[in-house]
């Protein structure tokens, strides 16, 4: 059964939504209040232990995803707003929700690649980018690829339908 939380949590994930896809970024107000707001809840709905459960769920979804962040896999906002996902839900539900995001982020850019007629043309650059950087021991050249002609979308594409998976599973 959904608590308030969850509630909560839909409407968060809502405003990020339209946020990042009109903006393409998630601001420091809108996941510093997501995280506050998880942190307080549980504080008043449970206490001492609510209050554990909800900073360990932002310690974990934030560290997992700021390890992505340094590798240029995902932006700030990315790892911020999961950091105040977690605080809200907890490990265990954040954790299946990253999973599911970053299965649905590698579906979706494999959907736009096929559909874009550049699929080969990326995989070649990439490929080439990849061995540059093994022979001559940089990684200049797949750090040039990435910010030049790798494929971008909001991230939200992907969390949307993860919290959605995340729960039909969770509930049923």
């Amino acid at each position: 059964m959904l608590q308030a939380i969850d509630y909560i949590l839909f409407v968060f994930l809502v405003i990020a939504f339209m946020t990042d896809v009109k903006y393409q970024k998630l601001p420091n107000w809108l996941t510093a209040g997501g995280m506050l707001i998880g942190i307080v809840y549980h504080l008043i709905t449970s206490g001492v232990e609510g209050l554990l459960f909800s900073f360990l769920g932002l310690l974990v979804a934030g560290g997992i995803f700021l390890i992505l962040y340094v590798f240029k896999a995902l932006g700030a906002g990315d790892v911020k707003l999961f950091a105040a996902i977690g605080s809200m839900i907890g490990i265990q539900l954040v954790l299946y929700m990253m999973m599911y995001s970053i299965v649905f982020a590698g579906l979706i850019a494999i959907i736009i690649l096929l559909f874009t007629k550049t699929f080969l043309k990326k995989i070649t650059n990439a490929l080439f980018a990849i061995i540059h950087s093994i022979t001559s021991r940089s990684f200049q050249k797949i750090e040039e690829f990435k910010t030049t002609k790798a494929t971008r979308f909001p991230f939200m594409y992907a969390v949307i339908p993860a919290v959605i998976t995340t729960y039909y599973y969770y509930l049923f």
